[in-house]
């Protein structure tokens, strides 16, 4: 293995291969292009800037309804009681003062024909090229008896905001004694070890506040990413208070039964006192819509470019792009921006994008002070990103001491890219 990441890049959470802009072709003299971004998260708020940046005539929309983003890293810490949620809300006032259009609407319709979007209040935008960085959606069909009404009850926590608020009330009201079950589906998912984290989070405002509960954790999963290092933290923090079912075991929800708060599995039924859901993903609604997604619910990408293998002029980046070893995090989606804005403006320039290559940094916090990360390096191969030499992880067998500066890394990266992402 190679030197690892270093820490200035860790921290950023993104490295992306220099790429060299050209005037735009005559066709564009006095604009390089209409470029439209859908979704206000990681990866269109940067887009959407990256795009600014690397040329000051494009002219750059950003679609977003919300008008404010609830950022998903950290909303765990919400859960459990050791951070409040107005940290993890950003607006969006210092793009539109970066000379980006942010309309405050939800996008609804794409004409990909005459290149075009309309929004929920029936304005329609002209695009050269469309970015869609619309995160996820719940694959519903795929969990019977789990809905909306459903996720009132047995939240899933899996946006940040009311159901981050919703988990934690319901933590809040549990006597001691109880149990709260996390029902985890398989891959691909948002953001791969969040759940695990979760399980550790929770567990520690159990410890301090209810120690008789426990977490069950139900999953569809037989192995997950960095299994050995959570396993570790969970017994050296909390000792038995962790109980996962995995795969194998017959942790795979098959069912919910919302009226009974019943979680069916393959093996048997749970009736917890608290319930996490988190149900199976696919990619946002407006991908579909743009007739970007697969069978399979994703995105299918050009690695390069990031346009859209199904419908051209169309660029997917983020949690809903099919990335292949590239994990759905904030900083994959925050990297993916960057390459993807260089790659459209060569592209309006009339020029080849080179391809990219890709860091990214998962910090994953399981009890205050007590922290890890995974780095990993991506460069297009075929069809999809593949893992490439260089990348590092953290020991399992780290002192407290490198836990804890880890934890404090996890905190200024977050700071990082927030502020390079929303100003």
């Amino acid at each position: 293995m190679n030197a690892p990441v270093t820490r200035r890049n860790a921290i950023l959470g993104i490295a992306v291969a220099a790429t060299s802009f050209a005037a735009p072709s005559i066709l564009r003299a006095q604009s390089a292009g209409r470029v439209v971004v859908v979704g206000g998260g990681f990866g269109g708020a940067a887009c959407a800037r990256a795009l600014r940046r690397a040329d000051a005539r494009l002219q750059v929309t950003l679609i977003e309804p919300n008008k404010s983003f609830v950022a998903c890293p950290f909303s765990n810490e919400v859960i459990a009681g050791l951070r409040e949620i107005e940290v993890q809300q950003f607006g969006y006032d210092r793009l539109a003062a970066a000379d980006i259009t942010v309309v405050a609407q939800a996008a609804t319709a794409i004409d990909r024909q005459k290149r075009g979007v309309t929004t929920g209040d029936g304005t329609e935008l002209g695009y050269d090229r469309l970015v869609l960085s619309p995160g996820i959606d719940f694959h519903l069909d795929a969990l019977p008896g789990y809905d909306e009404a459903a996720s009132e009850t047995m939240p899933h926590a899996w946006k940040a905001g009311a159901q981050t608020l919703l988990l934690r009330r319901q933590l809040e009201a549990m006597a001691d004694g109880g149990t709260v079950a996390i029902a985890i589906p398989a891959n691909p998912s948002r953001c791969p070890p969040a759940p695990y984290e979760r399980a550790g989070l929770i567990a520690h405002y159990l410890k301090t506040k209810n120690p008789r509960s426990k977490v069950l954790i139900l999953d569809a999963k037989d192995t997950f990413s960095q299994q050995r290092l959570f396993e570790k933290a969970w017994k050296e923090l909390y000792g038995d208070m962790i109980e996962r079912i995995a795969l194998s075991q017959g942790g795979r929800v098959t069912s919910i039964d919302a009226a009974t708060k019943t979680i069916v599995t393959e093996f048997g039924n749970y009736t917890p006192d608290v319930a996490n859901v988190i149900p199976p993903q696919r990619a946002g609604r407006i991908a579909g819509i743009a007739g970007a997604a697969d069978a399979t619910g994703w995105c299918p990408i050009d690695p390069v470019t990031f346009e859209s293998k199904l419908v051209p002029n169309i660029h997917v980046i983020g949690d809903a792009c099919l990335g292949g070893g590239i994990p759905k995090s904030a900083a994959a989606a925050s990297a993916q921006a960057k390459a993807c804005a260089a790659a459209i403006v060569s592209l309006l320039a009339g020029r080849t994008p080179e391809a990219p290559r890709l860091t990214g940094v998962c910090y994953s916090t399981v009890a205050p002070g007590y922290g890890f990360s995974l780095a990993g390096n991506y460069q297009p191969r075929g069809d999809i990103f593949a893992e490439v030499e260089g990348g590092a992880t953290s020991p399992v067998d780290a002192p407290r001491e490198l836990r804890a500066r880890e934890a404090a890394e996890a905190e200024r990266w977050f700071e990082a890219i927030t502020a390079e992402t929303f100003g």
